[in-house]
């Protein structure tokens, strides 16, 4: 869907957008991380244009694509081994926080996990590495409801609904019911195990 907005607006509204295409990541072994994003991420090797003169692969699933590209010179990436939730990152939704959990423990994959609160509204987060240390955040972060700033008459809507929840929550005068449906953890970020695993789903 393209940004009609902007048009709307005579142009100040920013480019006319339409969604996410790609994030292209630069990485030391196009096959091992190719591995991972099938193995781990459960994304599909997609074909990828012929006249690219230079190594890497395309893939796709949930809507957006990743292109990976071989690094030229593989020893000059720098190495990362913290888990930083405040790093750069790409975040996935998903269904159930425990099932990641428990995969995630299956591969042998280091992850530390995050609660944040916000007005009653818990969203989990778990953070891990892929193979040249880019951070994945999986997370339930459709709990947390998108409220513009500035806006005349707030809109407030989960990340995932299309244009016909915008539509219906400016038609509505009733506030949004709130999901709140777990205890805060600890802010510190750890390893947990599954009996220690906080949902929020």
């Amino acid at each position: 869907m393209v940004n009609t907005a902007a048009a709307a607006k005579g142009g100040r509204g920013g480019l006319p957008l339409a969604s996410l295409n790609h994030i292209s990541i630069v990485c030391r072994s196009v096959q091992e991380s190719l591995r991972f994003y099938t193995d781990v991420l459960g994304f599909i090797p997609v074909r990828r244009p012929g006249s690219f003169d230079f190594d890497g692969a395309w893939l796709f699933n949930y809507g957006i694509g990743i292109h990976l590209l071989q690094a030229e010179d593989p020893d000059s990436l720098p190495g990362k081994t913290e888990i930083n939730p405040k790093d750069n990152h790409i975040s996935f939704q998903c269904e159930s926080m425990v099932a990641v959990e428990r995969r995630l423990k299956e591969l042998g994959i280091p992850y530390v996990q995050r609660c944040v609160e916000e007005g009653g509204i818990y969203v989990d987060q778990i953070f891990f590495h892929d193979p040249d240390g880019f951070m994945i955040e999986i997370c339930n972060c459709d709990n947390l409801p998108i409220v513009p700033l500035g806006a005349d008459k707030p809109l407030v809507m989960a990340a995932c609904k299309r244009a016909a929840a915008i539509k219906q929550q400016q038609a509505s005068s009733s506030p949004p019911a709130a999901v709140a449906q777990c205890v805060p953890s600890s802010t510190k970020a750890i390893h947990v195990s599954e009996e220690a695993h906080i949902s929020c789903a």
